[in-house]
């Protein structure tokens, strides 16, 4: 399985992006996928996740109302939405697969077993 996020750059506090992450070599419909973050100097932490169905969605309470996680099993594509960019959402944004889960998802970033690379977004003030 190989993920591809992209989508990344430098913004201004208040302006949106759009993340992608592409999903090779495996069904990608079946499973739970997630976006976690880390930023400099600090451990990774859980963003959003969503069911293979796209019909549950989880997200971290420092993103909600501001982020959205989407997917497109047709395009084998994963998305996060970001909107209202604050200096402190600065970080590197990793997308991830739960092959374990399909009908729920973790917020536990041991519970994804495969990786992006990792995206990078910085939030100027």
């Amino acid at each position: 399985v190989q993920l591809q996020a992209s989508g990344g750059g430098l913004v201004q506090a208040g302006d949106s992006l759009r993340l992608s992450c592409v999903v090779s070599g495996r069904t990608f419909s079946r499973y739970s996928m997630g976006w976690f973050r880390q930023a400099p100097g600090k451990e990774r932490e859980f963003v959003s996740a969503i069911t293979w169905s796209g019909g549950t969605t989880y997200s971290a309470d420092s993103v909600k109302g501001r982020f959205t996680i989407s997917r497109d099993n047709a395009k084998n594509t994963l998305y996060l939405q970001m909107n209202s960019l604050e200096p402190e959402d600065t970080a590197v944004y990793y997308c991830a697969v739960d092959t374990a889960r399909w009908s729920w998802a973790s917020l536990s970033e041991y519970e994804y077993d495969y990786w992006g690379q990792g995206t990078l977004v910085t939030v100027s003030s």
